[in-house]
């Protein structure tokens, strides 16, 4: 199993966005925090070869309690391990992890065949990828 964890607000993958004179682009934060994600894999993993079987990938993105939130709401947040339901979702967060890790973690993300995707509060914004290969 893989298992590492990229620092930071977790982001979803954009959508492209298209010119006027029609040409489709890549939103700049996007491309940079798919950077990112690879940057990390590779610097904890340098001599991982790509899995070429079916992945089970975990994804749980935390996300730092808000400063604003009254100490009463964040000792409730803190002992019950409330989940995150305010943007980005779920489906773009996944999206962006593994389009990042194709080539690099496996040959292709359509070899992920379960994955799962969990929001959550935490002390620091971050989030932690388990890869395994499973056949």
């Amino acid at each position: 199993m893989i298992e590492f964890e990229i620092l930071g607000k977790p982001l979803g993958k954009a959508r492209p966005r298209v010119t006027r004179k029609g040409f489709a682009y890549t939103p700049r934060k996007t491309v940079n925090y798919e950077s990112l994600i690879r940057y990390t894999f590779q610097s904890k993993f340098p001599n991982h070869k790509p899995f070429e079987g079916i992945v089970k990938a975990t994804i749980t993105a935390i996300y730092e309690i808000p400063k604003s939130y009254t100490k009463k709401k964040i000792n409730e947040i803190k002992e019950h391990n409330y989940l995150y339901n305010h943007k980005s979702d779920c489906d773009n967060i996944a999206k962006i992890v593994l389009d990042s890790l194709n080539g690099i973690a496996y040959r292709d993300d359509a070899q992920v065949a379960i994955l799962n995707v969990c929001k959550l509060y935490g002390e620091q914004a971050k989030i932690i990828v388990k890869l395994k290969e499973i056949s």
